[in-house]
């Protein structure tokens, strides 16, 4: 039976989303003195188990830190100097730390999302799974009100002074926003990544990125024990073309190198990607902010998207400290201008690194792309520019 409750709730920011955004947003604001509640639409389990980004940049590592959830991430997390460009024949080493003196760590979001559970229970951080019909009210106004139907049916309303909309592509959050598509860019490209999570010692020290004939592959690592591969494939491609055998006669082909063998082993899970690139230039309306993939998603090529979600955390989080606290009202309405700075910062680097790196079948992109990889490998200067960019220097 379900109970119809008039009683409100009360807090300061209302936050829609617990994955890696809006859990790490909650840690920062209540470190800030600031109380929020957190509203999330799956169960607690699937956030946990999605297996999403795992390449996080110097501030993002600083972010974790600070936040106090980084011990484990420098116990059993890979630090990463640098990362391979690959060419048929051909294999160089871009020396992130000789470059620009940061690195980059290896550290799957599945293993941030139980350090981020583990802190926000010990701090008894109030978030409601299962969420469902979420909507707002009042988002143009100084008291904005989120209602949802929580996990028993029953009905629920939060009062406070802000909403942070950390929902995902696909959330209520942007979509709450008046005309938000009329300012809005999105770039789909012509292929997919085929990824799959295999039960192997990763084959090389660090990330591998591959332009071969048959199409982009990378390299990549979860733990001392789980490889994370990824191919070119057709957009329009099924995941039951591609049986395990294919997967890592393919890998080996894209990947091959004189000397050097890619290790094969029980392959966990496949997935197909669409590739795609997503900006809305509205950031915020009233007291609705957005962070991470609800307000941009890019392609994963150049490990943007968790990093860049966080970079919008820290920046909507200063920004929620200063409105709540300071009465600033100015800094709140350059919240959008500000984060956008570095969102198309990035977008612009994932698309250069993608188009570089994805073969499309024209013999002239071909040779562009080859003299454009060349070019970064010989130039100390086109190297520390993919260096800065991939690091996150801000």
């Amino acid at each position: 039976m379900k109970l119809n409750s008039n009683i409100a709730m009360k807090t300061q920011v209302a936050i829609i989303g617990a994955g890696p955004s809006g859990l790490i947003l909650s840690r920062y604001l209540a470190l800030h003195n600031i109380e929020s509640i957190v509203i999330e639409d799956r169960s607690r389990e699937y956030v946990q188990s999605r297996v999403r980004a795992g390449m996080l940049e110097t501030p993002t590592v600083e972010l974790l830190d600070e936040i106090g959830i980084g011990e484990r991430l420098h116990k059993e997390g890979f630090e990463h100097k640098g990362i391979y460009l690959q060419i048929p024949g051909k294999r160089h080493h871009i020396d992130f730390q000789e470059l620009v003196g940061q690195t980059v760590w290896v550290y799957g979001q599945t293993e941030i999302q139980k350090d981020l559970h583990a802190a926000c229970d010990a701090n008894q951080q109030q978030i409601y799974y299962e969420a469902k019909d979420v909507h707002f009210e009042n988002i143009d106004s100084k008291n904005p009100i989120v209602h949802f139907t929580d996990s028993s049916g029953n009905p629920q309303k939060i009062e406070c002074l802000a909403i942070a909309g950390c929902d995902g592509f696909w959330g209520v959050s942007r979509k709450a926003i008046p005309d938000v598509d009329a300012d809005s860019f999105e770039r789909v490209y012509p292929f997919s990544w085929l990824g799959i999570m295999a039960n192997v010692k990763p084959s090389i020290d660090e990330l591998i990125y591959a332009w071969h004939p048959n199409g982009f592959a990378l390299n990549s690592m979860r733990s001392e024990k789980v490889s994370r591969l990824y191919l070119q494939v057709e957009p329009n491609d099924h995941i039951d073309n591609w049986s395990d055998e294919r997967c890592w006669d393919e890998l080996s082909e894209r990947l091959a190198l004189p000397g050097w063998k890619l290790e094969r082993g029980e392959i966990t899970e496949k997935n197909i990607l669409a590739m795609r690139s997503f900006v809305s230039n509205k950031m915020q309306y009233g007291r609705l902010f957005l962070a991470g993939d609800a307000a941009h998603t890019v392609p994963p090529t150049g490990a943007k998207g968790l990093n860049l979600a966080l970079n919008d955390v820290r920046l909507l989080g200063e920004t929620l400290v200063k409105l709540l606290q300071q009465n600033d009202e100015k800094s709140a309405s350059e919240y959008t201008s500000k984060a956008l700075e570095k969102v198309w910062r990035a977008t612009h680097f994932s698309w250069w690194f993608t188009s570089m790196m994805h073969t499309s079948g024209d013999p002239f992109d071909a040779q562009l792309q080859l003299s454009q990889i060349n070019h970064v490998i010989k130039s100390k200067y086109a190297s520390a520019n993919l260096a800065e960019n991939y690091v996150g220097i801000r």
